[in-house]
């Protein structure tokens, strides 16, 4: 099962969430709204408004924000990719905290991990579909 958690006297929910090249690992458990990314404080590791945002949509539809205390571990991507991961983990941690929560979740189509990632380049070409200049003459 893709979902794992523990059950300890803290009740500790464990999540992995993924979006393009990026890993992000979650451990949510009831608190005061803290959040940790690799060891350093939220605002100081991401400074970009679009992508805070996106890492608190799953608590602003749940009505949620400060009730938990947030430790993530996220690992490749980059700044965009690392937010839709993190987002992907705390949704999926949050389901494993309370199931009634997935289908409010699922509508907002935060369930299903984005599929979308780079096209690769093909050989022979310039990138994925951008192609060298063709001369008739």
């Amino acid at each position: 099962m893709i979902l794992e958690y523990s059950m300890d006297k803290e009740q500790t929910f464990y999540a992995t969430g993924r979006r393009k090249c990026a890993v992000a690992r979650t451990w949510l458990k009831p608190g005061t709204g803290r959040i940790t990314i690799n060891d350093v404080p939220m605002e100081d590791y991401i400074t970009v408004e679009s992508a805070k945002a996106l890492l608190f949509q799953p608590f602003d539809l749940t009505h949620t924000r400060d009730s938990f205390d947030l430790m993530i571990r996220v690992m490749g991507g980059g700044i965009t990719g690392q937010a839709g991961a993190i987002r992907h983990s705390i949704t999926r941690a949050l389901m494993l905290y309370n199931p009634d929560l997935r289908p409010a979740l699922k509508k907002a189509g935060f369930v299903k991990r984005d599929p979308r990632s780079k096209e690769r380049k093909k050989y022979g070409q310039k990138a994925a579909r951008a192609r060298f200049q063709f001369s008739k003459r």
